[in-house]
């Protein structure tokens, strides 16, 4: 039965304890995310939601088609889009960007030997790329190289990167933003929305990868790595694990920004911190 029917209605079963320990240790095992408890019902809403799309009443025979096979793959990424995607927005933690943007101009400055590499770690639905592009363009505007830098933006649901990539974004997701910002970087369309301008959309690349894969990604040298509101979906093992990868991914002198509360007594040898009450942040030594 299509959604929105007399069966969508009726609310699946409560998971059994069994059900939820199969699904918990599936999302951690293969995105490194803890579900726990506190987030059980949240587990439950959206599985129930997709089950009732294909028809399927119950876990079991859910979590048998996800994992079974190529269509179980396929399967897999589509309800990874409704595990995954958080809410964001546009400059959010505004000390954060702050100190990015005495940084950048700072680099810019001292003279860059080369473009500005910078990289949005769980950059769901663009807001936060677009917005480190936005600071980046800002900082080398009236410099004979006004587009010398590139964001890369890495996500694991492919919804959130395809939204991304299209750059266009509900007026009030601009509310928040500064005017001159607003009407540098965007441009409004017929329907109310306000898409990216070509000019930095194309400094902005997204892509797919899952955290627990940064041994393989090709990112290195980076000026600028900022990963917030990521972090605190993971075990204190792995969030470690994830600095330390994207610590060596870091290029000398190179900054990297965290969410504030989401890494305790983490340290890393070649990192040095940044003295600030607001942010979290370390520079990389050299």
């Amino acid at each position: 039965m299509q959604p929105g029917g007399v069966w969508a209605l009726k609310p699946l079963a409560d998971m059994t304890t069994a059900e939820f320990h199969d699904w918990r240790k599936l999302l951690e095992e293969r995105t490194g995310v803890v579900v726990n408890e506190q987030r059980r019902s949240f587990l439950q809403t959206n599985l129930s939601a997709r089950m009732r799309e294909l028809g399927v009443v119950d876990y079991a025979s859910y979590y048998r088609q996800v994992t079974n096979g190529p269509r179980g793959a396929v399967e897999w990424s589509t309800l990874l889009d409704r595990l995954t995607v958080q809410e964001t927005r546009f400059f959010r933690h505004g000390p954060s960007f702050d100190l990015l943007a005495t940084y950048l101009h700072r680099r810019v400055e001292q003279g860059l030997a080369q473009p500005l590499e910078i990289w949005s770690v769980g950059c769901s639905s663009g807001e936060e790329p677009y917005s480190l592009a936005m600071l980046a363009a800002e900082a080398l505007k009236g410099t004979a190289q006004p587009d010398y830098f590139g964001v890369t933006g890495t996500d694991i649901s492919l919804s959130a990167l395809a939204k991304a990539r299209e750059g266009l974004y509900g007026a009030r997701r601009l509310e928040q933003l500064e005017a001159g910002l607003a009407g540098r970087y965007f441009q409004a369309q017929a329907d109310g929305r306000y898409k990216i301008v070509p000019s930095l959309a194309a400094r902005v690349c997204c892509a797919r990868l899952n955290v627990l894969e940064l041994a393989k990604a090709p990112m290195s040298g980076m000026d600028v790595i900022f990963c917030q509101n990521l972090l605190i979906y993971f075990r204190r093992w792995r969030r470690r694990e994830i600095l330390n990868r994207l610590a060596e991914r870091l290029a000398p002198g190179g900054l990297m920004v965290l969410g504030v509360g989401e890494v305790v007594g983490w340290q890393h040898p070649d990192l040095e911190p940044v003295a600030n009450e607001q942010v979290l942040a370390f520079t990389r030594k050299g």
